[in-house]
């Protein structure tokens, strides 16, 4: 079981980035963001639920990020806009054992892709 994430990258302040995640191996119930931000703790950010699609964001990030599924490709995407220099952080793809946004509960995680936004 693996999940990749990738298109990370540097980004202006205001900007917009794209970040999709591909599953492979399975399929997940539900996958999510988190990042971790330099000499921070990892938070959650987003999470999507694989059938109906109800999704869940953290508040600093609700109206600027969208995540979103294609199931076919087993992939969600977190869309990314209005970013600020406070988005730097290291974005991880993960899955969870149940249908959750508490992070010890994430059995599976992508690699990391680094996002820093520039002032």
């Amino acid at each position: 079981v693996q999940l990749q994430a990738c298109e990370g990258g540097l980004v202006q302040a205001g900007g917009l980035r794209r970040l999709p995640c591909t599953a492979s191996g399975r399929t997940f119930r539900m996958l999510a963001w988190f990042r971790q931000a330099p000499g921070k703790e990892r938070e959650f950010v987003a999470a999507i639920i694989r059938i109906g699609g109800a999704t869940y964001y953290a508040d600093s990030v609700k109206g600027r990020f969208t995540i979103s599924r294609d199931n076919a490709k087993n992939t969600v995407y977190l869309q990314m806009n209005s970013l600020k220099p406070e988005d730097t952080a290291v974005y991880y793809c993960a899955a969870p054992s149940r249908i959750t946004t508490r992070e010890g509960d994430y059995d599976y995680w992508g690699q990391g892709t680094q996002v820093t936004v520039s002032s």
